[in-house]
């Protein structure tokens, strides 16, 4: 299989190594090369992963790409490669507006997959397993933490996260949260959004951002923020019986009546698990559960547009 990764940063590297491993237990023979804006010299590990590394596109037609570069280099990466990629694998979010046009792009739901790790999380696969039949009358989502400590040995000022013009911002950094709140409850009636810099981070992109969603039959408030300084990612389902809380962090579910359900794994896990069912896509053995069509509406919401 030849693979295409558009940017090695963080999160190219770590896919980069999982679909090493996750390849080389399904007897998938792998040819990886990476188009990078530079020939800097990368980590001998990730060097070794690599066949070829190229600074401009040639002709070649490659079986699958991943777009894991700046989101707001997304859309260009994507139209450079019309035709010479069977399949994309999209880091999250899709792009840095939602204005683009899927069908320029030939993006659909047969030939683009957009990631959302957190929904192979062992927690929140408990949390949605559990909650599937049970009513609530309200919902609050939480992921604080804190920039600075995302990337120890990175200026967290230099990073993407910082700067609007590469589309950082808690707001789309962290859609994870209003990705499977739409997974878990669909796409609410109305929704609500204010967000800004507040804090003392030395960054020009929003740092904090509160939703309050209108379902029918229930309301959901997110908090977003990049200054916590006690990392916190948490679900809390408010029902007749009691609350419902799942905590990402700790790795746990706690029912209605207490009880505590040990959900506790690798954090690499939820990831390995997102690249297998990726390779299950591509080979018709599995539905796209976030096509680019989806993820772009989830972006719409999270921006407070229309599409």
């Amino acid at each position: 299989m030849k693979v295409l990764f558009v940017g090695i940063g963080s999160i190219g590297t770590r896919h980069l190594k999982n679909l090493t491993a996750v390849c080389k237990e399904r007897n998938i023979s792998l040819e990886v090369t990476a188009l990078r804006s530079s020939l800097r010299e990368l980590a001998q590990e990730t060097q070794s992963l690599i066949q070829n590394q190229i600074t401009k596109l040639d002709d070649t037609v490659y079986d699958l790409a991943f777009i894991t570069n700046p989101t707001n280099l997304h859309h260009s990466a994507i139209k450079d490669l019309v035709g010479k990629a069977n399949f994309f694998f999209i880091e999250k979010p899709i792009f840095e507006d939602c204005t683009y046009s899927l069908a320029e792009l030939n993006l659909t739901d047969k030939n683009a997959y957009v990631a959302a790790p957190m929904r192979y999380c062992g927690a929140y696969m408990k949390l949605k397993e559990v909650i599937k039949d049970i009513p609530s009358y309200s919902v609050r989502i939480i992921c604080s933490s804190y920039l600075p400590q995302w990337r120890p040995n990175a200026d967290y000022r230099k990073v993407y996260s910082a700067i609007r013009a590469m589309g950082g911002g808690v707001t789309i950094d962290l859609i994870h949260e209003l990705d499977y709140m739409v997974d878990l409850f669909g796409f609410p009636i109305e929704s609500y959004n204010f967000k800004g810099t507040y804090s003392h981070l030395e960054i020009d992109s929003d740092d904090l951002s509160v939703y309050i969603a209108r379902y029918k039959d229930k309301l959901c408030e997110v908090h977003l923020d990049y200054f916590g300084r006690t990392y916190r990612r948490t679900c809390e389902v408010f029902t007749k019986e009691g609350t419902i809380v799942a905590d990402f962090g700790a790795g746990t579910v706690t029912l209605a009546d207490g009880t505590v359900i040990d959900c506790t794994e690798d954090a690499n896990m939820r990831f390995v698990r997102e690249i297998n069912n990726v390779l299950d896509i591509m080979q018709g053995k599995a539905e796209n559960i976030n096509t680019p069509e989806k993820a772009n509406k989830v972006l719409a919401l999270t921006l407070g547009k229309e599409i």
